[in-house]
């Protein structure tokens, strides 16, 4: 069972990374994705400013990470002159430098960062949605290196399919799709309060709640540009989820939020997971994976649902949130033919599967 998969010229031996963030942010950090067998390792992102980040700055619930954390604590200085060449000593696989923000930044940082580098990610998160401004700041990284240069979009781009062509005729290699969610806010009710907030009161939304936004972003880009590589990120929590983003289009993936609420063993784990994954979905490697297309069965007339009756714990979900009243209970489940709308929401709902069209 092969995990390997191809990324704008290199070979990793899984297609699992860490996001940039506060787990990739010093060379012990980068170290610890490298032992834990990360297919290649991604710093956070390298400004030339120093952040002023409020404190507490992340917020985890359930399903989604709240925060108002910035780029790097620590100077370029540092990076270049400690971080990098530290883990450039057992360096084994390719190390991906995110930098942002401004073309004014990156005329002084490219050049720095350039000697450590495989390839480059660029945040645009900071830059605004002016896509003539980000492909000025793709036009000046294409001054100071050839190496593969990936631009990170975030969800608040109006058009993703336009981003990713202006970016690519300006000369980016490819994407990583998507970023935080935002701005979004979190709130104390007793407090009466904004908590986690900048001084704006925002915060970003990362973690499984954005998944369905980062997919339908990749799948949209792919089948526009089919031959552009994309890193997907934005809600990846298992292998399941490893190979939902290769099926919508993602040569690799990266993760973070999960693993601040889930434990950072979880890149590990998910590495661990993968084979029994795709052969439990019967893909032979990570490649085939890759190969596939999706189909997509569109139906306008619909079947009415129908119980698997020796399943059904009769717990009246199916019932109580039916939005046509179409399911009442009589002996057992029954629907309502003449009410039906075959939304298909009990069925997505039922905690044990006894629904099905």
């Amino acid at each position: 069972m092969s995990l390997k998969t191809k990324l704008a010229g290199f070979t990793l031996d899984n297609p699992l990374m860490p996001a940039s963030g506060p787990l990739v942010g010093d060379f012990d950090k980068l170290e610890f994705m490298r032992v834990s067998g990360c297919g290649a390792v991604v710093t956070k992102t390298i400004s030339t400013k120093e952040p002023h980040i409020p404190k507490p700055c992340i917020y985890g619930d359930k399903e989604y990470v709240m925060n108002s954390e910035l780029w790097s604590e620590h100077s370029k200085e540092r990076w270049m002159n400690e971080f990098l060449p530290e883990y450039h000593k057992n360096k084994d696989r390719p190390l991906i430098i995110s930098v942002g923000y401004s073309k004014e930044d990156m005329a002084v940082l490219i050049p720095l960062l350039e000697p450590f580098a495989d390839m480059f990610e660029v945040s645009t998160h900071y830059v605004g949605k002016d896509i003539q401004v980000i492909k000025d700041i793709v036009l000046e990284i294409r001054k100071h290196t050839a190496k593969p240069l990936f631009m990170k979009i975030s969800p608040h781009i109006p058009s993703p399919v336009e981003f990713a062509k202006a970016v690519l005729k300006a000369g980016a290699t490819g994407l990583v799709a998507v970023n935080s969610l935002g701005p979004t806010m979190k709130i104390d009710i007793e407090k009466r309060q904004i908590v986690y907030g900048n001084s704006e009161g925002f915060v970003w939304t990362s973690g499984p709640s954005i998944k369905p936004v980062a997919l339908a972003t990749i799948y949209k880009i792919k089948q526009a540009l089919p031959d552009m590589p994309i890193i997907g990120v934005g809600g990846i929590k298992n292998a399941d989820d490893v190979i939902e983003f290769l099926l919508a289009g993602a040569e690799a993936v990266q993760m973070l939020s999960a693993a601040l609420l889930k434990g950072k063993d979880l890149y590990k784990r998910i590495i661990a997971d993968l084979p029994g994954a795709l052969a439990k979905y019967g893909f032979s490697s990570i490649e085939e994976v890759k190969a596939t297309t999706l189909s997509n069965p569109v139906e306008y007339i619909g079947k009415v649902p129908k119980l698997i009756e020796e399943k059904c714990t009769k717990c009246m979900l199916c019932k109580n949130i039916c939005p046509y009243f179409a399911i009442d209970f009589k002996d057992k489940i029954t629907f309502d033919e003449t009410l039906c709308f075959r939304c298909g929401l009990c069925v997505s709902k039922c905690p044990v599967k006894a629904i099905t069209v």
